[in-house]
């Protein structure tokens, strides 16, 4: 079964500078719950690996992320979708762990955890480095413009390689199903 990786914060859901800290600030961008049930319903698996920096911080605990990635997947369930995995780096960016994106741990996580082939696997951010990780993994990566994508798309010109680029993930899906049925 094919699947989507999803970067969480200003994909899924409204990005914050000052961090989305509790499920009341954990806001899903118009179109972003029904996308993913739509990939879930035309057979596609969807993941989740998103940096959560804010946790090493202090901004919020571990089980306030859970609290958080629960709103989210009752919403999607309600929607007709299924969120099969989430891996999360909760280090901060001077920590120089393996998991926090551009490096592509969180993905290898999911790899470990789902069996899937990297070269058929789109993984969907609005950061550079979720773009970077995707690629260092060997997956599809494409960019949004939603969250922090319009910064983003100026810093495209870096990368030696092309990113397809939409204004938000229902965009993505609804072109990633019409070619998957032209297949």
């Amino acid at each position: 079964m094919p699947l989507v990786i999803l970067d969480r914060d200003g994909v899924i859901n409204q990005d914050s500078d000052a961090f989305v800290k509790s499920p009341e600030e954990w806001l899903p961008i118009p179109g972003s719950i029904e996308a993913i049930a739509k990939l879930c319903q035309a057979g596609f698996q969807v993941a989740i690996a998103t940096n959560q920096s804010g946790i090493a911080r202090g901004y919020f605990t571990v089980e306030t992320l859970t609290a958080m990635h629960k709103k989210m997947e009752q919403l999607i369930g309600q929607a007709g979708g299924k969120i099969i995995a989430i891996t999360y780096c909760p280090h901060g960016p001077e920590d120089n762990c393996d998991c926090r994106k551009p490096k592509p741990g969180l993905i290898y996580q999911l790899a470990k955890q789902l069996q899937f082939n990297p070269q058929e696997t789109w993984v969907v951010g609005d950061s550079l480095r979720d773009l970077q990780a995707a690629e260092t993994a060997g997956c599809k990566p494409a960019l949004v413009t939603t969250g922090k994508g319009q910064n983003t798309l100026k810093k495209l010109p870096e990368l030696s390689y092309d990113v397809p680029v939409y204004k938000d993930l229902a965009e993505f899906t609804e072109t990633l199903l019409k070619q998957d049925q032209s297949k």
